[in-house]
């Protein structure tokens, strides 16, 4: 399913490298939330892991908090951590939801 489980419930720390109201550098969809990586941790892709931070309204450069879910697309290797300020709660709707203005372009499922 998804080889980053084990950051399920764990606290970490994401730095944005596509922050809230930001563009993607090649396909120019604005980024509908804060959007990074977890440095030192290297995906599949040769990419350190990206990561989803849902539940802040303002652009970010840095966050600390709690891996609820991933973001594993069914159709390409890169998995995203779902971020949230601890205590957070979203349903599987939610969080594809919120991701879909990227993620619309894959097949995702949300692994717990």
């Amino acid at each position: 399913m998804s080889e980053y489980k084990e950051y399920i419930g764990k606290e970490v720390e994401v730095v944005m490298d596509r922050p809230l109201g930001s563009k993607h550098p090649k396909h120019g969809f604005e980024y509908e939330v804060n959007y990074g990586y977890i440095p030192g941790v290297i995906a599949p892709d040769g990419e350190e892991l990206d990561a989803y931070v849902l539940g802040v309204d303002k652009p970010l450069d840095k966050f600390t908090g709690e891996v609820i879910a991933i973001v594993h697309r069914l159709d390409d290797d890169d998995d995203k951590l779902v971020v949230v300020p601890k205590g957070t709660r979203l349903t599987d709707e939610e969080i594809l939801n919120q991701t879909n203005f990227q993620e619309q372009f894959f097949k995702p499922t949300i692994v717990r």
